[in-house]
């Protein structure tokens, strides 16, 4: 199964680990191999993930306060939003 990000996920994705890249060299790229270690995880098991509404699933990322939320179709995972776990919680749900 293949895994997408929508562009508003994406975006989310590239600040946050700018975001840690700038607090301390070497942070951004432990990001973004968690961030793919999670997106790992809801490929190969899809219906892992907590189910955080209609269609929507939640992996937490380790060591970072973020998760991914996704949904499913039949070909794709599909990255909603990479979401800060303390941050106004529900902002991605109008996105599915």
């Amino acid at each position: 199964m293949r895994a997408k990000f929508l562009p508003e996920a994406a975006e989310e994705f590239r600040e946050a680990a700018s975001y840690y890249e700038q607090k301390a060299p070497g942070v951004g790229f432990v990001f973004v191999a968690e961030v793919h270690r999670a997106v790992e995880i809801a490929r190969s098991h899809p219906l892992s993930g907590r189910a955080v509404g209609r269609h929507l699933r939640s992996t937490p990322l380790h060591n970072f306060p973020f998760s991914i939320i996704y949904t499913l179709n039949q070909e794709s995972v599909l990255i909603v939003a990479v979401a800060h776990q303390k941050r106004r919680p529900g902002y991605w749900k109008h996105r599915t």
